[in-house]
């Protein structure tokens, strides 16, 4: 018979057994499996590895995203001190300006940016040289009117300009006698808020688009740099205004300064990519050569001319016609060799001698092949009998000369891209 004393003790023995029995299991365990242990913690620890990797590789993603963000603007860019490659045109979705625009483009000129109202500008102008120069980094176009000084001075201050061709103005002799105020106002007044843009954001190179207009009547031809400025319209008045006060400003800095008086423009990009389209509101006061393809295509019921009593060989007046194309020529020609602290004033036209109107009209129809119904009508005000140029100076400053000088020629290519764009560049967006 087992006592209850002999059952503790045999309770307790077996139970003493039964955990030196496991501890030996787990001892054996221990012993037998190091190799199994060190695989797991090795695996542990390349899984923390691959995740810290997977977390940095996040980390510099994030980081150079965020580096980009806040790059400065390639337009912001500032360049060496005397090295021209970020160019402000005004103006340039108009009819010079855009020719101006693609030219700078195609040279070395890396950054081109086109500040534009679209009151006389076409966006379509834009939207070609957008799909030309596609690059990032090469064209931008702000919408903005150059009067408006406080959005001007934001545009420089965001932008480095390295040159500005200001282009931008209201352009047109008879418009100007009916408007003069926003002559004055257009011209005169945004070609000061252009100016202390420049100055407050050291901007020291300057091409100015100007016209013979400014020289109003001579009574000498041809016209030299030195013949005396009398305008005799608000258009012309305004420009010779804005002449006057860069020229007074540039005695005070050590900015470059080109002064360019061009007679009248005709002509498109030879390629086919720009022409000239003015707003169907101002073709009473356009160019001669839209108003003549005008009555070519059956758009207007025929050519009105301005003028058969002057004292000029067949009694209409007398023009220097230049080719867009040649005229472009000189303002790049310009931009590369303005000198800090100088102004140079240049006369940019053929050298050939005028032409009168009725020579153009007959030249027009040689060109678009229609007998266009001409009306001779009264003077148009502000109008004058005889302006042709002598270029000489530039010729020889510059070595600029004008090229394409035969009148039918120029107006043919012209033609030809106005048959192709019956509707201009279409809808403005202004």
């Amino acid at each position: 018979m087992t006592t209850p004393l002999a059952a503790h003790f045999k309770l307790s023995s077996a139970l003493s057994q039964k955990s030196e029995d496991e501890e030996k299991k787990l001892s054996l365990f221990s012993y037998a499996s190091p190799i199994g242990s060190m695989d797991i913690l090795k695996s542990y620890s390349t899984s923390r590895i691959l995740v810290a990797a997977l977390l940095l590789t996040v980390v510099l993603i994030l980081f150079k995203l965020s580096s980009d963000l806040i790059s400065p603007n390639v337009f912001s860019r500032q360049e060496p001190a005397g090295v021209t490659d970020h160019v402000l045109v005004t103006g340039g979705a108009g009819y010079i300006g855009s020719h101006a625009a693609l030219r700078l483009l195609k040279d070395s000129y890396h950054r081109v940016t086109i500040v534009d109202n679209l009151s006389r500008g076409n966006m379509g102008a834009v939207k070609i040289l957008q799909k030309l120069f596609p690059e990032p980094g090469r064209l931008q176009f702000i919408y903005a009117d150059l009067g408006d000084a406080k959005t001007v001075n934001k545009i420089f201050a965001e932008n480095a300009f390295d040159a500005v061709m200001h282009f931008a103005a209201v352009a047109y002799v008879g418009e100007s006698t009916l408007e003069p105020l926003r002559y004055y106002h257009n011209i005169t007044s945004n070609s000061l808020v252009v100016l202390e843009a420049m100055a407050a954001h050291n901007v020291k190179t300057l091409i100015y688009s100007s016209t013979c207009a400014t020289y109003g009547e001579p009574t000498k031809m041809p016209i030299t740099e030195e013949t005396p400025q009398m305008p005799i319209n608000p258009y012309g008045k305004a420009k010779k205004m804005s002449e006057d006060i860069i020229i007074d400003f540039s005695k005070t800095t050590n900015m470059a300064v080109m002064i360019l008086r061009y007679f009248n423009v005709i002509g498109s990009d030879p390629d086919g990519r720009l022409g000239e389209a003015p707003r169907p509101e101002l073709l009473e006061h356009g160019r001669i050569s839209g108003a003549c393809f005008d009555a070519a295509q059956g758009i207007t019921p025929g050519l009105k001319v301005r003028g058969t009593d002057y004292k000029t060989a067949d009694g209409t007046c007398v023009r220097d016609y230049i080719d867009v194309t040649d005229l472009v020529d000189a303002h790049v020609l310009a931009l590369a060799n303005a000198k800090p602290g100088k102004v140079g004033i240049y006369n940019v036209g053929t050298g050939k001698g005028g032409r009168s109107v009725k020579e153009f009209v007959e030249a027009c129809k040689k060109a678009t092949g229609v007998d266009v119904k001409v009306d001779y009508l009264s003077r148009r005000p502000g109008d004058y009998a005889e302006v042709f140029s002598d270029p000489s100076k530039i010729r020889d400053e510059l070595n600029w000369t004008a090229r394409r000088t035969d009148l039918q020629e120029s107006l043919e290519i012209a033609w030809k891209w106005h048959k192709a764009h019956l509707n201009g560049y279409g809808p403005s967006m202004a």
